[in-house]
Order: structure tokens, then C-alpha cells, then sequence
């Protein structure tokens, strides 16, 4: 990653998400991928385990919407289909 793309939000939201995936990964073989980012509206698709799980919500609004809010609160984030 550049410099200037690691200083700008986008950049620095992709890195977070980056670091979220890489942890689900790890221990529950989903993925988190950045799609967009829309002023405030992020767009992550979720991937791996996480295709079809039933705690799919609780992943995308507890683990990465409760991450990236702790970093930049005004974004929301949502699952893109």
C-alpha cells in the first residue's frame, strides 16, 4: 500500500478490513472484502465461512461494523449482495 493511499480514509478503512479479515479468517474461515466506499457508506462482502452461516449478521454488524465504528463512527457499513 502507498503512503498517500494509507493516509487517506478509504485507505485507511481497507487496511482495517484488511487486518478484520485476516483475524476471521484465522479462526472461523470467513473473509471480509471492501467493495465501496460512498461518503459515508461503506459497502464489505462477506465471503468463506461465512457464505450461508446463520451468525452471518452477527459477523457483519458486531465484528466489522463494531470495528470500523470504533475508528470512524460516522461510517455505515453494509453487506453488498
Amino acid at each position: 500500500m502507498s503512503v498517500t493511499h494509507a493516509r487517506t480514509r478509504e485507505g485507511q478503512i481497507r487496511h482495517l478490513l484488511e487486518n478484520l479479515s485476516a483475524y476471521i479468517e484465522q479462526f472461523h474461515g470467513g473473509t471480509v472484502e471492501f467493495v465501496s466506499l460512498n461518503g459515508d457508506e461503506l459497502k464489505v462482502r462477506l465471503g468463506g465461512a461465512c457464505l450461508n452461516c446463520p451468525l452471518l449478521p452477527s459477523t457483519l454488524h458486531g465484528w466489522v461494523e463494531g470495528t470500523v465504528h470504533q475508528f470512524f463512527p460516522e461510517i455505515h457499513v453494509m453487506e453488498s449482495k
